[in-house]
């Protein structure tokens, strides 16, 4: 095992075809998914049963939430392109998210909204929210970084990640959400600071698989004195922390931190957009313009996406008949039906994306992604037909399985495809900043995720008529702007310039 580890002629050995850094990176990144979905799916019954939120406060905090945790890999890719590398800003990253989760389980406290442990709370949602800001755009760069731009074997390569990230979405919400709902809260989330400590020890241990892919651009530069005698790179760990400390104070002005959210997507996306006239050649534009065409679909789809932990969590509490061979089976562990589904089509997936491309048959990434959204769109409408089928019953089981389902076909054809996009239509020394950008949208969609999800109702029990309305506009919007993104995707996949990037690479070399 040690000889595997050190040689470097050893680490350069494939598993299935793959480098072996890309499994190091899946195993490091299902840990961490492990706790952020684990977290995730108690939080709203956290917000709701715990401090006693209403509904309308507690969607627009896990709203802002989960759409900060997406908005800092911005400056995280940011930070990793010009100073620390991918490797170190994953590194700090799950510092901060372990010890995050470890501060809510130590701060539980007694029931309703005390104030020493509401602040204690947001303080961990804020270490949390920084981790995953150095953590989550930098760990797909990685996975990039291990093949060239132009290897047939991308695609399913992420597909891959894509399943290591929701072999952790399956089994967090499985274990924190039964600790955290028939233990207690604080063993929840206790589970899942444990769950990101397994993830940076295999990360630190297996370094070497990554054939030195993600260090520094310059690391003599990162070990030079920056404030006094600090260094460059302690400098910015510092900032971080000041970052935590800057994030605990505004958290909880949830819906004003949602809307300069949106403020500050539309300049990023500006910015790139300056960046691309003024800087790049016509065909490095050209792809761009692609990119950010994928980028802006994002908010759509993680906005419907993402009633996932929010109202339809609420929805499965309240109005589902959860009974299952005699256990009624608590709400949060249905947030690891899609991390399942996903575990078992995405090898599927992978396969069918190979078949295709061989007989040159395979969609391009913008038609994968108008038809992920018509799959997302369909998703709520089975449920509203099913729930409108139970009439004043309960909302049979199965509708929540299927539109788990239909929502997880639709997010293999979005989310894996887009992380590979980004990689592949990025230039060199923006690459970190666009894979930023992208979780940026997917940032804005979290907050309008808890726009849509305050426009569903109080959501009692019995009562279905507000949220079976918002989820049958939304899925018949959805499917509508699917059926136009495949009409324009054969223009979108001309700016993206394929044909060229063997050609490209040869000249580089």
């Amino acid at each position: 095992m040690a000889t595997a580890i050190t040689v470097p002629a050893e680490a350069g050995k494939t598993w299935l075809g793959h480098p072996r850094g890309l499994f190091l990176l899946f195993f490091a990144e299902m840990w961490e998914r492990f706790s952020y979905y684990g977290m995730r799916a108690i939080l709203i019954f956290y917000l709701t049963k715990h401090f006693l939120f209403g509904e309308d406060k507690a969607y627009i905090l896990y709203g802002a939430y989960t759409s900060l945790v997406y908005i800092t890999p911005v400056i995280g890719g940011y930070l990793a392109d010009r100073f620390l590398g991918p490797r170190k800003a994953v590194l700090v990253g799950g510092v901060f998210i372990a010890i995050g989760h470890f501060l809510i389980a130590i701060t539980e406290g007694p029931g309703g909204q005390d104030a020493f442990y509401l602040n204690g709370f947001y303080l961990a949602l804020a270490s949390i929210i920084v981790g995953t800001g150095f953590l989550k755009a930098n760990i797909s760069v990685l996975v990039g970084e291990l093949y060239p731009r132009d290897d047939h074997r991308r695609d399913p390569a992420f597909s891959i990640f894509y399943m290591g990230i929701n072999l952790g979405g399956a089994s967090g919400p499985i274990v924190c959400g039964l600790l955290g709902e028939l233990w207690g809260w604080s063993w929840g989330f206790g589970a899942a600071g444990v769950g990101m400590l397994l993830g940076l020890v295999m990360f630190v241990w297996l370094r070497p698989w990554l054939l030195g892919k993600g260090e520094p651009p310059a690391p003599e530069k990162l070990r030079a004195p920056a404030i006094g005698t600090i260094s460059q790179e302690w400098t910015i760990y510092a900032s971080a922390a000041l970052g935590v400390a800057a994030i605990w104070m505004v958290i909880r002005y949830a819906e004003l931190l949602g809307y300069t959210l949106l403020i500050f997507s539309a300049l990023t996306v500006a910015y790139i957009l300056w960046r691309s006239v003024t800087v790049l050649t016509r065909v490095e534009r050209d792809r761009m313009f692609a990119a950010l065409f994928l980028i802006a679909l994002n908010p759509l789809f993680w906005g419907l996406f993402e009633q996932t932990g929010s109202s339809l969590n609420i929805f499965t509490d309240r109005n589902v008949d959860r009974v299952i061979l005699g256990w009624d089976v608590p709400a949060s562990l249905f947030q690891s039906v899609n991390s399942i589904y996903i575990i078992l089509l995405a090898p599927l997936f992978a396969v069918l994306w190979t078949f295709l491309d061989k007989r040159r048959l395979e969609p391009s990434s913008p038609a994968k992604f108008g038809i992920g959204l018509i799959l997302c769109g369909a998703g709520f409408l089975v449920l509203v037909a099913g729930a409108a089928m139970a009439g004043q019953s309960l909302t049979p089981v199965i509708f929540v399985f299927l539109i788990y389902l239909l929502h997880t076909m639709a997010e293999l054809c979005f989310s894996p495809v887009g992380l590979s996009a980004m990689t592949r239509l990025s230039v060199s020394n923006m690459v970190g900043l666009v894979m930023g950008t992208w979780f940026l949208a997917m940032a804005a969609g979290n907050f309008i995720a808890g726009l849509i999800a305050r426009a569903t109702g109080s959501g009692e029990a019995g009562d279905v008529t507000q949220v079976l309305d918002v989820y049958s506009r939304i899925g018949w919007f959805s499917v509508v702007v699917g059926g136009l993104v495949l009409l324009v995707s054969p223009y979108v996949k001309r700016m993206m310039h394929l044909d060229l990037i063997a050609a490209e690479k040869g000249k580089q070399a």
